[in-house]
């Protein structure tokens, strides 16, 4: 045994080195991913940010940037007090910087920035440092957006509102966001030279609000034709995006070929390998069964080499490009040889045109499709690409990670993700425990390629305080305690460190913004939001006595608080969650009594469900300028050049909160509970239900969902195309409404959880 082992030795020592060697090139080969704008630049980008931010006080700041300061290339900033009351800030990179300065902001000033507003109280003078303050990240990329994003919540944004994010991202420490706009004015290019006409462009671009999944081969022609304008706007976004995104010294991903083609290039090129496949979710062929040319046919490389080329023409490149081949659709075949070879294909197609692309690549079709993607699937279409040439995205690894049952990615970088939100659903939510431990494990898994994190969310402008945490987890190096952590945000959120505060944010953070069932996909499951049916889900992740225990304590509150924005956001949030959940009950109430036949309990239930709690949670929401159906109307007609194009971006926008589709195709999925949406859409179908229901029991027949669901559909489709207008400022005393709902309701919920109890 001990001479096989002298002889075998030798050979062991060569295949360990050649594994270190391997994984040392893998990381390696990611060194040219870093920013190209230089220190100086970067340096007037944090300044001017600061300058937006903090108006006059931001001279009380001085930053610079030094790429030397890192010689690892993960992010670093150092802060040190000056003698004239200044906070001197210098980072590695432009968002090195404005990440160590908002942790300054954070945990010394007590101030804090979000989507739902800013506190922005700071000190005067700013308070001392003893010494350097070092803040440094173990991760060398920050992640941010999933291609779903560009349509469930920026599709129809200006450049201020563009600004403020990319600031957002500075300050959080995303070094690596995703920038998808303007893509479609190149791909129009591209196919027109090829020999395309116009009238088949026309039937391959979505409307605007459709473009996520246009772009992913899911779906066609719905919601279009896209006008030429909205070409000539979204690239002037496009360039003003990567520009500012280059300035603080982040890494756009922009975007490459995927082999999804107009229809029209079977015309063109008859003979190329062109398969159509199956519908896509529940539409039919008339707008999906995507065309997809196969990689290893030449017309790929030509038409992937165009597009690339004309994309670093015209953005410049940083490297790196993100497509997803096979996105909620399965491979025309499972041989490993032939997944290799798609692979192969299609990462060949981007160094044709940059011979140092790095392709990143979405996981989600792994979760999606656990029963294609078998170990032997996922690994060669994986090692068709050289280890350290693909990133993978680990999309769902708070709920469903995919590194641990393929032993990271079977040797690819991979990035650990929190997708958080599905459709940009209204609700609070959160799997903090899950986000807290889940990057530390992922870091500590044998022979990790982990690097880096991200967030991935469907849709953004919600729940804020989750991805405040997850961003600043980036930037820590372990677990933080989530009591003393959320108590915290919450005295900085509102500038103010009462006891009522402190409680009510422990209660949402131990039940609503710590689902642990596992694999929850955070859909808002609330009969609110969906048409209403006899079998609809009742069951919440957490404990209703802590939701309305916390809405008690942020009333009581108010008073002195509701002037500002971020409380009276959180307030009208927790409050709308609150009237989410009632209705819930009230729901319940009216189908046991329709079931019991008991006339009077229906009339009751319903007439306070669709006169007064839905109402009122109209009134709620038109108080406060987050939650307002209007503006998002306003922002998508505004785009348009004329009444045409403002009527097409309108229907566009209407559509993707309800019906998905000409016929309710992904009913309810991007649901929203806005001013307008929940007065003029959802309140109107639960006001059918009931009659409806009424007037079964009063003839005597039975309830036919089917029935039903045709009539209610044309109320759906009615709000869809009635161009009716709707208030984009808030209007309402959010205090006065909020103490009329919970005078009214909270007895009544805290009766319902006494009742449970007994």
């Amino acid at each position: 045994m001990t001479h096989r082992w002298h002889r075998l030795f030798p050979l062991v020592c060569l295949m360990i080195v050649c594994f270190v060697y391997s994984a040392d090139c893998e990381f390696r080969s990611l060194s040219h991913l870093r920013p190209n704008a230089s220190d100086k630049t970067q340096t007037r980008a944090v300044a001017d940010l600061l300058k937006r931010l903090l108006g006059s006080r931001s001279r009380d700041f001085i930053v610079s940037v030094n790429r030397t300061l890192s010689n690892d290339s993960l992010d670093v900033c150092e802060l040190r007090s000056a003698k004239n009351n200044k906070i001197i800030a210098v980072g590695s990179t432009g968002v090195a910087v404005a990440t160590g300065i908002y942790n300054y902001l954070k945990y010394f000033c007590n101030c804090h920035v979000s989507w739902s507003g800013d506190q922005l109280n700071v000190p005067h003078p700013l308070p001392r440092l003893t010494g350097v303050l070092r803040i440094n990240t173990q991760h060398r990329f920050r992640y941010y957006q999933n291609v779903c994003t560009q349509s469930y919540s920026t599709v129809w944004w200006d450049w201020p509102r563009w600004q403020r994010e990319i600031d957002w991202m500075a300050l959080n420490g995303i070094n690596l966001p995703l920038a998808f706009t303007g893509q479609e004015a190149l791909w129009q290019e591209v196919y027109l030279s090829l020999g395309l006409n116009q009238t088949e462009l026309d039937d391959f671009f979505t409307g605007p609000a459709f473009l996520a999944w246009n772009r992913m081969g899911n779906l066609f022609k719905w919601g279009g034709p896209l006008p030429q304008s909205w070409h000539t706007k979204q690239l002037y976004l496009q360039f003003k995006i990567l520009d500012r995104m280059r300035a603080f010294g982040m890494i756009p991903v922009l975007p490459a070929f995927s082999g999804i083609v107009p229809e029209g290039i079977t015309r063109l090129f008859p003979q190329a390998n062109v398969t159509k496949l199956s519908a896509w979710s529940h539409f039919n062929c008339s707008l999906s069964c995507a065309y997809v040319l196969d990689p290893r046919d030449p017309l790929f490389m030509r038409i992937g080499g165009l597009f690339l080329s004309q994309l670093v023409k015209e953005f410049g490149t940083d490297h790196i490009y993100n497509t997803d081949t096979f996105n909620e659709m399965r491979p025309a075949s499972s041989d490993p040889a032939y997944l290799s070879a798609v692979s192969r294909a299609v990462f060949a197609s981007m160094t044709s045109v940059d011979p140092e692309a790095i392709w990143l690549m979405q996981g989600w079709l792994f979760v999606h499709d656990s029963a294609f993607w078998r170990p032997a699937q996922i690994q060669a279409l994986l090692h068709g690409v050289p280890l350290g040439r693909m990133i993978v995205l680990d999309l769902f690894a708070e709920s469903m990670p995919v590194f641990n049952f393929t032993r990271s990615f079977y040797g690819q970088p991979f990035i650990w993700c929190m997708l958080h939100n599905f459709g940009g659903n209204s609700g609070l939510f959160g799997t903090v425990e899950r986000v807290n431990q889940g990057p530390f494990e992922a870091l500590r898994f044998p022979n990790s390629t982990l690097v880096g994190l991200g967030m991935a969310p469907e849709g953004i402008e919600q729940n804020p305080v989750v991805y405040e945490l997850m961003s600043e987890l980036a930037w820590r190096k372990e677990p933080v305690n989530l009591a003393k952590w959320v108590s915290l945000y919450a005295s900085r959120r509102y500038g103010n460190m009462g006891e009522r505060l402190t409680v009510a944010w422990r209660l949402l953070f131990r039940s609503m913004y710590n689902c642990t069932v596992p694999g929850y996909k955070n859909h808002n499951r609330s009969p609110l939001v969906h048409r209403p049916s006899l079998r609809m889900a009742t069951d919440v992740w957490y404990n209703r006595s802590d939701l309305y225990e916390a809405w008690r304590l942020l009333f009581e509150a108010a008073p002195a608080l509701v002037a500002m924005e971020t409380f009276r956001y959180d307030l009208v949030d927790v409050t709308r969650q609150a009237l989410q959940l009632l209705t819930t009950e009230f729901y319940q109430e009216i189908r046991d009594a329709f079931q019991a036949q008991k006339l009077p309990e229906l009339l009751t239930a319903g007439g306070v469900l669709v006169y007064d709690l839905l109402p009122e949670l109209d009134r709620l929401l038109s108080s406060d300028a987050h939650f307002l159906l209007g503006a998002w109307l306003e922002r998508a007609r505004s785009l348009g050049v004329d009444e045409r194009e403002a009527e097409l971006y309108d229907m566009n926008a209407r559509n993707q909160l309800t019906l998905w589709g000409p016929d309710g195709n992904i009913l309810d999925y991007a649901s929203k509970e806005w001013a307008g949406l929940v007065g003029d859409y959802y309140s109107q179908r639960w006001g059918l239900f009931v009659n409806t229901l009424v007037e079964c029991l009063d003839r005597g027949r039975p309830f036919r969902q089917d029935a039903f669901n045709q009539a209610v559909f044309q109320l759906e489709k009615g709000f869809i195309y009635n161009q009716r207008k709707y208030p984009s400022k808030p209007y309402g005393d959010t205090y006065e409404i909020t103490r009329r709902i919970f005078l009214k309701y909270y007895p009544q919920a805290t009766k319902s959880l006494q009742s449970d109890w007994v």
